[in-house]
């Protein structure tokens, strides 16, 4: 992680332009597979969180994707492909053309891809699992003497599954200050509204009696999310609570559960595209 983020009024501007860019990226991809459609709620509620992790917070070099002195990312929400590739592309990793390959046949990128050389770590599609992933390698750096951080994803809705909080117990045991876990509190799995199927919320509380320190934060927000990352604590394992909105940046997709894995229309793909460019 960098020791000094760039935090200026000028940078946060450049950010926000960026993240525009990647839902325009998303939309085109969505496109590119015809009726199946592709997962555009979950992948437009972290854009935001996306762009600030490559593109300010993580060390990373798409020139070196091998280089064990780097930071980790996981995404336990696997399915926000559409905005993780463009990100992926927007720092370096591949080309922003071969995006319009995605889920086509012959082409790198898939729905749940894992390529290290594409800047993919994780290759995962079963919620719950990937902060078991993170915390074990959190303990291999340790022990290799790599001074770099672990980032895991999360969607709220995975906080339904038990072995999250034995994960959750794991890393307070071996004090895993070099893990990072954000958690994209949209509110809305597909089965519905969180606090409907299983309720969750307090999770800053619930997190505080596992001994991590959580550090709430708009999710949409350039600046707070940057706070966020910069409120990062030595000792103890970390939890960003960012609060999104589903499908963020598009009026019809924001907090429809049907929206969760979606074909678009050409009347669809302009309405969301004229959205998103002038906002």
């Amino acid at each position: 992680m960098k020791t000094n983020l760039d935090c200026s009024s000028q940078r946060v501007a450049e950010l926000k332009e960026l993240s525009k860019k990647i839902r325009l990226h998303g939309l085109d991809m969505t496109m590119t597979t015809g009726t199946r459609g592709a997962h555009l709620g979950g992948s437009f509620s972290c854009v935001e969180i996306l762009t600030v992790l490559y593109l300010e917070v993580m060390d990373l070099n798409p020139s070196d994707p091998f280089n064990p002195d780097r930071d980790r990312f996981y995404p336990s929400k696997n399915h926000c492909t559409l905005s993780h590739l463009p990100v992926l592309a927007l720092k370096g990793f591949i080309k922003e053309s071969e995006l319009l390959e995605f889920q086509k046949d012959g082409g790198r990128l898939t729905g749940y891809p894992k390529r290290v050389e594409c800047g993919l770590e994780y290759s995962g599609g079963s919620l719950g699992q990937a902060i078991s992933v993170g915390i074990g390698t959190a303990l291999a750096m340790r022990r290799k003497g790599i001074d770099k951080k672990v980032f895991v994803l999360m969607g709220d809705g995975e906080l339904n599954e038990g072995s999250i909080w034995e994960a959750f117990m794991s890393a307070n045991q071996y004090k895993l200050d070099n893990l990072v876990v954000i958690i994209d509190r949209n509110h809305l799995s597909y089965d519905g509204d969180t606090e409907a199927v299983m309720g969750i919320d307090s999770i800053s509380e619930k997190l505080k009696a596992f001994h991590w320190n959580p550090i709430e934060c708009n999710g949409h927000d350039i600046s707070s999310l940057l706070k966020a990352f910069s409120s990062i604590k030595a000792g103890v394992p970390n939890i960003i609570i960012a609060d999104t909105v589903k499908g963020k940046g598009v009026s019809f997709i924001e907090n429809q559960r049907e929206w969760h894995h979606h074909a678009l229309t050409e009347e669809q793909y302009e309405q969301a595209k004229a959205e998103i460019m002038n906002t």
